[in-house]
């Protein structure tokens, strides 16, 4: 749950910076582009740094589409040697920018086929998580209504008025949810899902932030019982809670075709200058010491399944078994359009 997390590394960083200041250790520097809600371990970024002598520099660059962007629009001299943060939502668009060089790490033997999207290994998988709704278990139990267990279940009529979503246009949530329901209801019947929410008083806010800490009733004081939101997020509200629960406040509805799974990608730049660094720090990402900060760090999962998983999420975090998939060719080609034709029937 990447928004839930303060950004630590904000703007043009280095988490060792102040320790290179004082050592007066001078090594390489390897920048690595990221979109705004990275984030990693002070300590974790120094074992890499010590290992091979490198300064390693984060260049935050707005939210993954606007990064995308600025990278390609520099490929004739690149602001960076890596670049984190392409999803899946955007894989075609990097993939047809021709930014990225292929590498094999050896490290993509502990990552599960059905996250690696480029045969080239062009972007290679690192960290993934689900979109889909949350709901409020109190609030729930004390109205005596059942909790929703189906994206279907929005637009009857004992649900009016309860839901929050993002507007795909401003949300990177938002977006993977209209294509949750563009996977699961088909481009000739999403459009009038989406009617059937207008009708039943369905709220919109222009991101996540707003959505869950503004709106949704276990983390503010509105009056939203569901918000878009991962499935990762029960465990963030176990963690962050004021005093111990034994029990996840919240609920993620992950059951078949109701979840749209975001999985997002590392690549090495073309007409890097640190080429062998750029590597290392590839198969860093993709091993162990990161990929096991991860999941505190940004509330999503660790694409390595040797991954060790921490506690709260072993207890309250849930996968979807059967998430709801959207061709990435398709999401490029038509994204836009979607945008647009959602914008026409939910705010016009």
């Amino acid at each position: 749950m990447k928004k839930r997390v303060k950004h630590i590394l904000a703007g043009f960083c280095s988490v060792a910076a102040m320790m290179m200041a004082t050592s007066g250790w001078a090594g390489s520097t390897l920048t690595v582009m990221t979109h705004d809600s990275f984030n990693v371990s002070k300590e974790v970024i120094a074992l890499f740094e010590k290992e091979n002598q490198v300064e390693v520099r984060f260049l935050k660059s707005g939210d993954a589409g606007a990064a995308l962007v600025q990278a390609i629009l520099s490929k004739n001299n690149p602001l960076a040697d890596v670049f984190y943060g392409v999803d899946n939502t955007f894989y075609s668009r990097a993939i047809e920018g021709g930014i990225f060089q292929a590498y094999d790490s050896p490290m993509l033997a502990h990552i599960p086929a059905n996250l690696r999207l480029d045969a080239e290994n062009r972007l290679l998988p690192v960290d993934y998580g689900d979109v889909c709704l949350n709901y409020d278990k109190a609030w729930f139990q004390e109205k005596g209504i059942a909790p929703p267990t189906d994206l279907a279940d929005l637009a009857k009529p004992e649900y009016a008025g309860l839901t929050v979503v993002q507007n795909p246009a401003t949300s990177s949530p938002g977006l993977a949810f209209l294509l949750a329901t563009i996977g699961r209801f088909g481009e000739d019947g999403y459009l009038d899902f989406w009617k059937k929410l207008r009708a039943n008083n369905v709220l919109v806010t222009a991101g996540w932030e707003d959505a869950y800490f503004g709106h949704f009733t276990a983390a503010s004081k509105g009056d939203r019982p569901i918000v878009v939101s991962y499935a990762s997020s029960p465990p963030a509200a176990v963690f962050y809670s004021e005093k111990p629960l034994t029990e996840a406040p919240t609920g993620a509805v992950v059951t078949d075709g109701n979840a749209f799974r975001q999985i997002e990608f590392v690549g090495i730049l073309e007409g890097t200058k640190e080429l062998e660094l750029a590597k290392k720090f590839v198969d860093f990402m993709l091993g162990k010491d990161l990929q096991e900060d991860i999941p505190l760090q940004m509330f999503v999962f660790p694409a390595n399944d040797q991954a060790k998983l921490p506690e709260v999420f072993m207890k309250y975090a849930t996968v979807a078994d059967k998430p709801v998939t959207v061709d990435p060719a398709a999401i490029e080609e038509k994204r836009n359009v979607w945008i647009e034709a959602w914008t026409d029937t939910v705010l016009r």
